[in-house]
């Protein structure tokens, strides 16, 4: 049988953020089922479906062996570390069973499409774009996302783009654009480097407007988030294809994990279990590397 895509999302407490997930995975599902390929997806902690229940149905329809991609944008610990425990643990329900797994999506030049489609929504030019991501206890992660910045600036015409954060890492929103006002920017465009609906891209919108209203010399206005679209579809598709057919290598050279970084000794070899997820059959499983996530 051709090994089914299962989709891993980390989960929100935020309805609309499942019920866009649950809309995607239909999305692939669609997108596929014409190719005979059977797509599943759950989450890691927080709300259901469940990578349980996903692992299951596709596990009842016969598949031994699944190709999982992560939905996450950056490669920090939910993709180093939570995710892989909690597919090796359904490898452990199901002795004789196995996975692969894809990368992260990003970086990739198809996302820095979607950014710049979702800031020409709100300005069409002279503008300066701050470009917000999740925040992490991982530097790398962070690095990454610092990455993305300059990436959507080059050969695009913004007067500049400055990284932030909404939790976990500096500079977060307020300290973003009082930066971009500092270095001269009369507009600045929010950016949420966020897949779906959910509490941070929420805070992200609500701390960019509170920044507004304080500074009225500022022109502060806020991107939609990713979204559900057929883009980013053909981009999981390519995660897919890659993780069955291509040579799948993480980015290790900076990672906490497996490399010694001034700050974040206690990182270096630390176990990896998933994370416990209350709609989970088993329980009592805790975090092994020690990162949280504020607001979700």
């Amino acid at each position: 049988m051709t090994p089914p895509l299962l989709l891993v999302g980390h989960g929100t407490v935020d309805a609309a953020g499942v019920a866009e997930f649950v809309a995607f995975t239909g999305r692939l599902r669609a997108r596929l089922g014409a190719e005979g390929v059977d797509v599943d997806g759950g989450f890691i902690e927080l709300a259901k479906p469940t990578v349980h229940e996903a692992w299951s149905a596709l596990a009842a329809a016969g598949h031994r062996r699944v190709a999982a991609v992560p939905l996450v944008l950056v490669a920090a610990g939910h993709a180093k570390g939570d995710i892989p425990a909690a597919l090796q643990r359904e490898v452990l329900r199901d002795p004789g069973s196995g996975y692969v797994m894809g990368r992260p999506l990003g970086p990739h030049p198809v996302l820095q499409q979607l950014l710049a489609a979702r800031i020409a929504e709100v300005s069409a030019a002279d503008t300066a774009v701050l470009l917000v991501g999740r925040g992490s206890t991982d530097p790398d992660a962070n690095a990454e996302v610092c990455k993305v910045a300059r990436l959507l600036q080059e050969g695009r015409d913004y007067d500049f783009v400055e990284p932030a954060f909404v939790s976990l890492a500096a500079p977060d929103v307020p300290a973003g654009l009082a930066r971009c006002r500092a270095l001269g920017a009369r507009r600045v465009v929010v950016a949420p480097y966020f897949l779906f609906d959910g509490v941070l891209p929420r805070r992200v919108t609500a701390q960019a407007r509170a920044f507004g209203e304080e500074h009225p010399d500022l022109d502060v206005r806020v991107a939609p988030y990713l979204g559900d679209t057929d883009e980013l579809a053909g981009l999981v598709v390519e995660r897919y294809r890659e993780a069955r057919h291509g040579d799948i290598r993480m980015n290790c050279d900076t990672c906490a994990y497996r490399v010694l970084l001034p700050g974040f000794e206690d990182k270096l070899g630390a176990p990896q279990t998933p994370h416990h997820h209350p709609d989970d059959p088993s329980h009592g499983h805790g975090h092994g590397h020690g990162h949280a996530v504020a607001g979700e």
